[in-house]
């Protein structure tokens, strides 16, 4: 290959890695704007920090979403997630969960995954809850920046997801959005090719 050559395929190739980057940070930026959250079965919380017992309000923030969601839509299950970093008392799905039972959720109709400390992790659990209630639907609530990879993630793991109700006003703001959209950008692209289960992280 001579070199007028390699640089016009260098040239391309970079082109196209941009191409597919611009078109997967569109894709995450959309996925967080959804407006219209289809019924379902069970409604998925995923899980974010928690305080001794206290909802972070990144968390808080979920939750609201999710009940909400609860309160139009009344489905079946209401699924919390997350489990406990290193010196937590509490993991992130029993907060949950309080707060859940708290605001008026039926104890009985709550399922919980409280093993998982990362996207990837929770949402095998919620697989298996899936498979194990025959829940044939559900709809995942985060920040919308996590929109994207937490439904991809999902649906590879056998979850029919019908969609994504996003945290209209998260506390992930401002600069800190616009950093974990391009991170997610990241993680979407390459995960989509070596697998998620590679590169998952908290979300």
């Amino acid at each position: 290959m001579t070199g007028r050559s390699l640089r016009r395929f260098s040239f391309w190739l970079f082109a196209v890695i941009g191409l597919y980057f611009l078109v997967t940070f569109v894709q995450v930026v959309v996925a967080g704007r959804q407006e219209v959250t289809p019924a379902a079965d069970a409604v998925v919380v995923m899980g974010a920090a928690q305080y001794d017992g206290r909802p972070s309000p990144q968390l808080e923030g979920r939750l609201a979403t999710a009940i909400e969601l609860w309160r139009q839509q009344t489905p079946q299950y209401f699924i919390v997630t997350g489990g406990q970093q290193e010196g937590d008392r509490f993991t992130e799905a029993e907060t949950s969960m309080n707060v859940a039972v708290e605001s008026g959720v039926p104890e009985s109709s709550i399922l919980f995954e409280d093993q998982g400390t990362t996207t990837w992790e929770s949402l095998q659990g919620v697989a298996e809850l899936v498979e194990r209630y025959e829940i044939s639907s559900v709809v995942i609530v985060t920040d919308p920046y996590h929109a994207m990879r937490a439904s991809l993630i999902a649906r590879r793991s056998g979850i029919n997801v019908v969609g994504v109700a996003p945290v209209q006003h998260s506390v992930v703001s401002g600069l800190t959005s616009v950093r974990r959209h391009l991170v997610e950008t990241a993680g979407v692209a390459v995960g989509r090719i070596i697998g998620f289960e590679q590169i998952s992280g908290r979300g």
